[in-house]
């Protein structure tokens, strides 16, 4: 009877420490997502910078060049912070290609009191990486300084550069996704 309490009790600690990983990973995730909706953001109000100056690589944006880090870190730490986690880093990443963000967490809580010495003071932790993947084809001979047509997952979106304002964009998310990449 005293082994089948102990295995009890370890099996326990066991899903204890699963639990608490579970949560970590969780936070991971909506804390990468939220770092690349950031940069997503970002990405499209440099766009639509480039457009309105008549930058002629302004075409390249739409492939899904590498945003700036403006406030990634901010939006994954408060995204964390809703999942009872810390940010422990944001690193801006290339990920089959695409631009994304890497975030590392930890929990602020333990595993807790188990019969296994020192799972009182441990945290778990956990990693995401979130990408930001272009949705629209064009033609990739087009002249940056002509009208275009862009196919953005069968929804047509013109943009003419010589008569560009930027509000003329639609929102981010017709023209870029955001998803886990691991």
């Amino acid at each position: 009877m005293g082994i089948l309490l102990f295995a009890a009790f370890a099996f326990f600690a066991f899903a204890q420490a699963a639990s608490a990983r579970n949560g970590a990973q969780s936070a991971a995730d909506a804390a990468a997502l939220a770092a690349a909706q950031d940069g997503r953001d970002n990405l499209l109000d440099q766009l639509g910078v480039a457009i309105g100056q008549g930058d002629d690589n302004w075409l390249d944006w739409l492939d899904g060049q590498a945003p700036a880090d403006t406030g990634a870190a901010g939006a994954a730490q408060q995204l964390a912070a809703e999942n009872n986690s810390t940010v422990q880093g944001v690193e801006l990443v290339t990920e089959d290609g695409y631009p994304g963000f890497r975030v590392a967490v930890r929990t602020d809580y333990t595993v807790g009191d188990s019969i296994i010495p020192g799972t009182e003071n441990q945290h778990a932790t956990a990693h995401a990486t979130a990408v930001i993947q272009p949705r629209c084809t064009f033609d990739l001979d087009a002249d940056p300084t002509k009208p275009l047509q862009l196919d953005c997952d069968g929804r047509q979106i013109d943009i003419d550069p010589g008569k560009f304002e930027t509000g003329d964009l639609p929102d981010a998310s017709v023209l870029f996704s955001v998803h886990l990449a691991e």
